[in-house]
């Protein structure tokens, strides 16, 4: 059975999906509605409120509800739809947690070479404002909760809706489009997409969804999308901070640049370059095959005696 084929081991009936949907999801509905019907005037006086609470309680405020809403999944995974969790994660018998630390790494690996590469040539434009004990409490605080937000992400987008929009449609490229649209829309209402522009955002953040949706499906499972997701979250927090971003914390650095991002070299090429450079070098490390019907496959329900529903 291949990732998608996962949500079969469960009670499927529509209203479960709807109900589960809505109760997870509503944080992110709530956030692009507001985004839409808000006045700009008012998101800026909320963002420049959020500014005013010290950057680690803030950091805490933003992060301890995804910890509540993931719990909140999980349940109704395993008590609504009868499963479990580890079919929401992995088409392997177990969670493989190597595959976890490789992306994780990977992603860490590039960003830090990339980001000491550009501030050796130019570092005009950033503070080094290290502070042992915020910067300790920081992190404390993000190895903590980060892996809560994250998690919700990726078993929401890639795990539950992934699977479930699959097996309604019966293929695994409709699933994969709208995830990675719905992941985009889900980070709306974040400042920088109001300080950057709706369009050059969502080019990022939805084919930041591609690459981790096509991860998943590729990899049968969300190893590689949470060890990847986790990194590159991770470092946001701790590396570089600015005035414009969500993450308002006690970085290493601040950015004091305006807010900006350049199409072709911060979107563009890490979309259209970067990305599929990382999913080769993932495709010869895990020996993936047959791209064609593993992202673009239908998906049909496996024989009864390859699955039981969970009591």
């Amino acid at each position: 059975m291949n990732y998608i084929q996962q949500a079969y081991k469960g009670q499927r009936e529509l209203w479960m999906f709807i109900l589960t949907t809505i109760l997870v999801a509503g944080i992110f509905i709530l956030n692009f509605v507001m985004y839409l019907f808000s006045d700009p005037s008012d998101l800026d006086a909320a963002y420049e409120l959020m500014k005013r609470i010290p950057p680690n309680i803030s950091l805490i405020i933003n992060l301890a509800p995804f910890a509540v809403l993931l719990g909140l999944l999980f349940l109704m995974v395993k008590y609504v739809h009868h499963r479990s969790i580890l079919s929401l994660t992995t088409a392997r018998p177990k969670v493989d947690y190597k595959r976890v630390l490789f992306s994780f790494l990977m992603i860490c690996t590039f960003t830090l070479v990339t980001f000491f590469i550009g501030y050796s040539i130019d570092s005009s434009e950033l503070v080094f404002q290290f502070n042992p004990g915020k910067f300790a409490l920081l992190f404390l605080i993000s190895i903590i909760l980060f892996p809560f937000q994250i998690g919700l992400e990726e078993y929401l987008f890639r795990g539950y809706l992934m699977q479930h929009i699959g097996i309604l449609v019966k293929n695994k490229w409709f699933p994969l489009i709208v995830t990675s649209v719905l992941f985009g829309i889900a980070h709306s209402a974040n400042p920088e997409v109001a300080e950057i522009g709706f369009g050059k955002m969502m080019i990022f953040y939805v084919g930041t969804g591609l690459l981790l949706g096509i991860m998943t499906l590729m990899d049968d499972g969300l190893e590689l999308a949470l060890g990847f997701h986790l990194g590159n979250n991770l470092l946001a927090s701790l590396l570089v901070t600015a005035d414009w971003t969500a993450l308002q914390t006690d970085a290493l650095f601040k950015s004091t640049a305006e807010p900006s991002m350049s199409l072709v070299s911060e979107i563009i090429i890490p979309v259209f370059v970067v990305y599929p450079i990382m999913l080769f070098i993932l495709s010869k490390k895990y020996g993936w095959k047959n791209w064609n019907d593993r992202l673009f496959g239908k998906v049909t329900e496996p024989p009864k005696e390859d699955y039981k529903i969970l009591e």
